[in-house]
C-alpha cells in the first residue's frame, strides 16, 4: 500500500512508520520536515498536500497540537489551539481525502490518554481527544466505497518519557512497539469505527 503518514517525525509518528514501513510504501509528511511538507491546521496545505502526492491507499495521522495550562488559564483561543490543529486538522484530512482516497482504502487519526485518564493541565487535549473519539464513530457509518476510519489512543510513549514524563504521574508508559502493532491494526485489518486504545 501507499500511506500518507502526517506528522512522521513525531514520536507516535515514529512508531507507526518504524512497523508500516516493514510492508508498505510510507509518504512522510510533516510541517518542516518530511517527503512532503504540509500544514493540517490549513486546508489548503492538505489539499496541496493530496494534489502533490496523487493516488494513495490509506492516511495515518499522528500530528495535532494542543496547549497545556491550568484551567483557570485557558481561554477561549488557547482551546482554540487544540480544536483547530488536532481536531479540524485531522477531520480536515479526512473530509479532503475521501475523494482522493482509493477504493477499500483507510485513514487512521491519533488522539491520546487524556480524555480516559486526565492529568493537571490537560484539560484542552481530553476535549480534543473526545472530539476526535466522536467524529471516528459518527462518520464511520457513512463511509463509501468501503472506506474505513478509527483513531489510535495511546498512553504516554516511552520514547516520550524524557520530555513529557513528570507530568503523567503514575501512568503507565507503554512502548513505541506496541503503538506502531496498534497503527498497523487500523491500517491492515478490518476494523472501522474504532478508538484502539493502547495502555
Amino acid at each position: 500500500m501507499k500511506i500518507i503518514l502526517v506528522g512522521a517525525s513525531g514520536d507516535v509518528g515514529q512508531a507507526a512508520h518504524a512497523e508500516l514501513s516493514k510492508r508498505h510504501q510510507i509518504i512522510r509528511v510533516g510541517r518542516k520536515t518530511g517527503d512532503v511538507i504540509a500544514d493540517i491546521a490549513d486546508r489548503r496545505s492538505i489539499e496541496a498536500m493530496y494534489d502533490q502526492i496523487g493516488a494513495f491507499d490509506a492516511v495515518v495521522s499522528a500530528a495535532g497540537d494542543v496547549h497545556f495550562a491550568p484551567l483557570t488559564e485557558q481561554t477561549e483561543t488557547s482551546f482554540r489551539l487544540g480544536l483547530d490543529h488536532k481536531v479540524m486538522g485531522q477531520v480536515n484530512l479526512v473530509l479532503a481525502g475521501l475523494p482522493r482516497i482509493s477504493d477499500n482504502g483507510s485513514f487512521t487519526l491519533t488522539s491520546g490518554v487524556l480524555d480516559r485518564d486526565p492529568i493537571v493541565s490537560g484539560t484542552a487535549a481530553a476535549t480534543a481527544n473526545g472530539a476526535l473519539a466522536g467524529f471516528v464513530t459518527g462518520a464511520a457509518i457513512e463511509m463509501v466505497r468501503g472506506l474505513r476510519i478509527n483513531v489510535v489512543s495511546p498512553g504516554l510513549l516511552d520514547a516520550s518519557e524524557a520530555r513529557y514524563g513528570a507530568a503523567f504521574p503514575g501512568h503507565e508508559r507503554v512502548s513505541s512497539a506496541r503503538v506502531g502493532r496498534a497503527f498497523a491494526k487500523s491500517v491492515e485489518g478490518a476494523i472501522t469505527g474504532q478508538v484502539i486504545v493502547v495502555g
